[in-house]
């Protein structure tokens, strides 16, 4: 029984595009930020829920995670668009773009309960934890993925014949 490999995550076409695509670079720039933000607003609504202190902090921070991550969520559909000719669920980020959903809807239930004022901050907060953790998912997903690819170009190269088909997850 011969075991396969997975299948490549990219193309050479694919690859090609992504490696050209500003869209590359604009993801590789917003994704670190994105998750410094969500360490110190981690850090703030923890803190938050266990002292009481700087609530208002607390409830800013995610606030602006949450625009950090539309503005990810924009732009790596805009990526996916470039690289794999669709703007989701291609199918070499099918199961990332299914949990993304998942962590979009929690964010911005966030954002609705925030702006309305109908539940109290510790309410809000723990909504916050728990898009908070939707996102630490997926961003182990797409660490994952990166990981993948490096380890598939490493191993690949240039070598592998553009057939045009894209890898699934």
């Amino acid at each position: 029984m011969s075991v396969s490999s997975p299948p490549a995550l990219y193309t050479p076409a694919q690859r090609a595009r992504r490696d050209a695509s500003r869209w590359t670079l604009v993801q590789g720039v917003l994704a670190p930020l994105q998750f410094l933000i969500f360490g110190v607003s981690l850090y703030l609504v923890i803190n938050s829920l266990h002292t009481g202190e700087h609530t208002d902090w607390a409830l800013a921070s995610v606030v602006i995670k949450t625009l950090v991550l539309y503005a990810i969520m924009v732009t790596g559909a805009i990526w996916e668009k470039v690289v794999f000719g669709q703007y989701l669920f291609a199918p070499a980020f099918y199961w990332e773009d299914v949990v993304s959903m998942g962590v979009l809807a929690l964010h911005t239930a966030y954002l609705w309960v925030w702006w309305q004022g109908v539940w109290s901050p510790t309410d809000q907060l723990l909504l916050a934890l728990a898009a908070y953790g939707s996102y630490a998912i997926n961003a182990a997903q797409y660490i994952r993925k990166l990981r993948m690819a490096r380890l598939q170009k490493q191993a690949f190269p240039t070598s592998m014949p553009d057939t045009g088909a894209q890898a699934s997850t």
